[in-house]
């Protein structure tokens, strides 16, 4: 961060850090101050108001970014046989199954998503040492774990982003790039709100959408107004 410490203070004077603004000016300012010299990520932070603690109360699963990520999601499978062909033609880019599991076991985590076939999980299983700090485990909630592997490699690599509240209640998800045009970040940020609208827990009490921040990846948070997210907000065609 040291290098890019004068871009980012210069940015931080370019706008009201304490102030709440609305999605279309947040999402202009985002790829406006983003300064580095590559293509920086824009990510969304929600914090939502819920008890991570609690088991009914995780909010977790997988939501479609109609514009995609912009990134290349390398996408390893564990399956055998048809599905493993399946999942070669579908564009996965690495395929397995104990041969697989030796290469991770061995260090090898040169991908962003793992999917599984259900009867691969007990070999999958001993892996979540591995697997699990990184939030690389295949799981069915996240349709991670599938007997039609191809169709979640297609998904994954053409927009589809897992989510998972952190132990603060925090939800974090990229939405694509600084280079993306203003309506398509408008349109994966409010395809995110929608699913955690739609995944809100019976239990969650109160408050739900508490805090929104968007930010690029060398440049600063910039607060959201929760109230304002809706088409209304949206950059006029």
């Amino acid at each position: 961060m040291a290098q890019h410490g004068k871009k980012y203070r210069d940015a931080t004077r370019r706008f009201d850090r304490e102030g709440l603004h609305g999605a279309t000016e947040a999402v202009d300012l985002v790829r406006s101050l983003a300064s580095a010299n590559f293509d920086e990520s824009v990510e969304l932070v929600v914090r939502l108001g819920v008890d991570p603690r609690k088991a009914d109360q995780i909010v977790r699963g997988t939501v479609g970014l109609p514009s995609g990520t912009g990134k290349d999601v390398r996408v390893a499978v564990f399956a055998t046989g048809e599905a493993a062909t399946a999942a070669r033609e579908a564009g996965a880019d690495i395929i397995g199954a104990d041969d697989l599991a030796e290469q991770i076991q061995g260090g090898m985590l040169d991908f962003d998503v793992a999917v599984a076939t259900p009867d691969m999980m007990p070999l999958v299983g001993r892996l979540g040492r591995v697997l699990g700090p990184r939030g690389l485990m295949p799981n069915p909630k996240t349709g991670t774990v599938t007997p039609d592997v191809a169709r979640a490699v297609t998904e994954f690599k053409g927009g589809k982003v897992e989510y998972r509240t952190d132990r603060y209640g925090n939800v974090h998800v990229p939405i694509g790039r600084a280079s993306f045009t203003s309506e398509a970040l408008l349109d994966n940020l409010r395809a995110v709100v929608d699913e955690l609208n739609r995944a809100k827990p019976a239990a969650a009490k109160g408050r739900y959408v508490k805090r929104v921040t968007l930010a690029s990846t060398m440049g600063p948070g910039i607060k959201v107004d929760p109230g304002r997210l809706r088409p209304e907000d949206a950059v006029p065609a």
